[in-house]
């Protein structure tokens, strides 16, 4: 983990938020592990060759995880929703919600794959 997202996570008010963005994370690192971390738009974004991989981001209820490059992608529609141009997918993860991480990790491996 970047200290950049490290300190993002760790200023998280809610500890059911910062547990799933801990996970986002790991999910992240494992499925690009060159991922460059940084701060935007007060959210960790991350970057493949320099092009927006993933985001993620909390608000009072939920934390939004969104993947980019996701046009090809075949993502449940109960659990992702596209954005109107179908570049993005994006998930909002509410408190006690299961989360299969692994199947996020395998969409965002296959959509920076995309990145060149």
């Amino acid at each position: 983990m970047s200290n950049v997202v490290s300190a993002f996570i760790e200023n998280i008010n809610q500890e059911w938020q910062m547990k799933v963005c801990r996970q986002l994370d790991a999910t992240i690192r494992e499925a690009i592990p060159d991922a460059e971390a940084r701060i935007q738009y007060k959210k960790p974004h991350y970057l493949k060759n320099g092009k927006y991989a993933a985001v993620f981001g909390t608000a009072k209820g939920w934390v939004s995880f969104t993947i980019f490059n996701a046009t090809s992608l075949k993502a449940p529609s109960e659990q992702f929703e596209a954005s109107d141009s179908g570049d993005r997918l994006t998930i909002k993860i509410l408190e006690n919600q299961d989360v299969d991480y692994a199947k996020i990790g395998g969409l965002l491996k296959e959509a920076a794959a995309t990145i060149s």
